[in-house]
């Protein structure tokens, strides 16, 4: 009796442990940005998002100009301290671009094809505003952006997303992501 008694508790102990072993990323749920974002650009660059820009120096071409499959870099701020990157789908004017992201509106939900407008007084994509969902429309703040990080011959054939009709059925898609490199970081209020 005393052996079983035990087992169980040796069994109980075990799981417990292996419960608290699971590693960080397993933990979490919600898609980030930054593996979708080397997910659909072919930008491959890891750590959290701020970090894009400075290490995208010397290894891909960086500029003001967006273009279609570059990663739109925004910078970190006090209201969004890990910066973002998003991949531009298309080209709509000289001063709004469709999006195509993960983690803006929603905590770890993807958005194709939303709007970003340049509202940087000198039109040079200094400065955006992104749609936002619970608003149906531009969020009303504005984000300071690095400037886009070109993908360079970066898988070719991303075609824009389609967008499911209410008749369409639901389509589950899943990415193989890697979610190793993300840290968390402290932020200092």
């Amino acid at each position: 009796m005393k052996f079983r008694v035990l087992a169980a508790r040796f069994a109980l102990m075990a799981v417990c442990a292996l419960l608290t072993s699971v590693p960080a990323q397993a933990k979490s749920a919600y898609l980030q940005c930054v593996p979708y974002a080397r997910q659909v650009s072919g930008v491959n660059i890891r750590g959290n998002a701020w970090t894009w820009w400075e290490q995208a120096a010397g290894r891909y071409q960086r500029g003001e100009t967006p273009k279609v499959g570059a990663v739109m870099s925004f910078k970190k701020t006090a209201r969004n301290p890990f910066g973002h990157v998003a991949m531009v789908s298309e080209i709509v004017s000289d001063r709004e671009v469709l999006l195509t992201h993960a983690n803006w509106s929603r905590r770890g939900g993807i958005e194709r094809n939303v709007r970003a407008v340049d509202v940087s007084a000198a039109g040079d994509w200094s400065e955006v505003r992104v749609w936002f969902a619970p608003l149906g429309d531009l969020g009303t703040s504005t984000y300071p952006i690095n400037g886009f990080i070109y993908s360079d011959g970066a898988p070719d054939a991303f075609a824009a997303p389609q967008v499911a009709k209410k008749a369409d059925p639901i389509v589950v898609a899943a990415l193989n992501l890697d979610l190793s490199d993300l840290k968390p970081e402290t932020v200092a209020n």
